[in-house]
């Protein structure tokens, strides 16, 4: 594996490693001398992984090479990002000659794989986006969903529950899943309920993974049901960086409209449950992000930030989440979501580009951070392919960003890293008067 953190990321790291320790420090308990003693306990988190050769989106296909260059400068143009920062996506040519993105599937997958086999995994989130472009279809295409989860899902990480004892893969589903169907999302969901090392247990459950009680809880979170249930415009970014708000709405996912009582509970849900955890880490995952950097998804954030961040702040010690293709770290001081009241910040990691790219944009992220002075955006890579891992080790969590290059050939650069402390010691005290 190549180490190759980023000369930014060293002091950043340690900065704000001394900032969440010290903020930390006078709020945690007192140490009980009959406490056993903790062990490190290391994951990765990966999402947006779900991008075959087999089942590809016509629009994304070029007759050639020269054409496919031509449309990604056209989408690059058409975001409005800075056309001398052009890059486009790694190609890949068909058996047919036609061309489109080349897939990181297979190379994360083996990347992840062999990160693990030198580092400690003890268990995944896949965060979303399992299955492009429209997910599992129940039939509706006349294509076997059987055959799309064997190539998405059995073929990359079907041996993974080898890589530690009781290892499984804690899913959530994110907009694509639901592009065709309630039916299409269920068979998905199905699969994965059934089919080691595959976990999940609904569209949203907490789960502790095997060996690990007491340690850490996951609280797993369908965010393309939350999104439905609340009116999210459409947007752009301007040439500068500016956010544009539209007047049409995003269009809801046909199996996400009507909804169970359960389902629309799901804020109150994760309020819960969180807040009667016993587990030392909480960690919270789903599939839209908080903050990103791309730009064109900043309303989607805000809409989510109002449904769960205000918990997130509360309780929860780390979110995940993928949706945009690009590895990006965020600390939310948490002082919007929770006016008057002493919080430590929540990070938040995004861990998107399993199989596709996407740019960032310096320029929204630079007006973003200007607009929101709770926000400290920390590290934000596009165009790459790469994930996560999260070890804990007692008080402190450590979060590191790794990519894989576009040669395929699956090794690996560290590009960023994060010291921080835990930040469920206790809950938020009030401020001062």
């Amino acid at each position: 594996m190549t180490k190759s953190l980023r000369r930014v990321a060293a002091p950043v790291t340690l900065l704000v490693a001394a900032l969440l320790g010290a903020c930390a420090t006078s709020q945690l308990p007192e140490p009980s001398a009959a406490a056993p003693e903790s062990r490190a306990i290391g994951f990765i988190a990966f999402g947006d992984s779900g991008y075959h050769y087999d089942y590809l989106d016509p629009e994304d296909i070029a007759a050639d090479l020269d054409a496919y260059i031509a449309m990604e400068r056209a989408d690059w143009l058409e975001d409005r990002r800075v056309p001398e920062e052009f890059i486009p996506a790694p190609p890949h040519a068909l058996a047919d000659g036609r061309v489109v993105a080349a897939s990181g599937l297979a190379p994360v997958a083996r990347a992840m794989r062999s990160y693990c086999a030198a580092q400690d995994c003890r268990f995944a989130t896949m965060l979303g986006d399992n299955i492009y472009p429209d997910g599992a279809t129940a039939g509706a295409d006349g294509r076997s969903d059987a055959e799309r989860f064997r190539a998405v899902f059995t073929e990359p990480y079907g041996a993974y529950g080898d890589i530690a004892a009781g290892f499984r893969i804690y899913a959530a589903l994110g907009n694509h899943d639901w592009n065709t169907s309630r039916a299409g999302a269920e068979a998905q969901l199905a699969f994965l309920e059934s089919t080691p090392p595959f976990y999940m247990d609904g569209y949203f459950y907490r789960v502790t993974p095997p060996g690990l009680e007491g340690e850490v809880e996951l609280f797993i979170i369908d965010t393309e049901l939350l999104l439905a249930q609340v009116a999210v415009p459409e947007t752009e970014v301007d040439w500068d960086g500016s956010e544009i708000v539209l007047p049409e709405y995003d269009d809801l996912s046909p199996g996400v409209a009507q909804q169970s009582d359960a389902e629309r509970g799901m804020v109150a849900w994760l309020e819960q449950a969180l807040a009667g955890s016993k587990a030392r880490w909480k960690i919270v995952a789903g599939h839209h992000p908080l903050w990103s950097t791309a730009g064109s998804k900043f309303a989607q954030a805000r809409a989510l930030r109002a449904l769960i961040l205000p918990t997130l702040c509360r309780y929860a010690d780390l979110y995940l989440a993928g949706h945009e293709h690009t590895l990006e770290a965020h600390l939310d001081d948490c002082s919007r979501a929770l006016p008057g009241a002493h919080a430590k910040p929540l990070l938040q990691v995004v861990s998107g580009a399993a199989a596709k790219q996407r740019p960032s944009n310096a320029l929204f992220a630079a007006k973003q951070q200007i607009n929101n002075p709770e926000l400290r955006s920390l590290f934000s890579r596009g165009m790459v392919w790469g994930f996560a891992h999260v070890t804990l080790d007692g008080e402190h969590a450590t979060v590191k960003l790794i990519s894989t290059p576009n040669d395929s050939g699956g090794r690996m650069v560290e590009e960023f890293e994060i010291i921080l402390a835990r930040r469920s010691a206790g809950p938020p005290t009030s401020r001062e008067p």
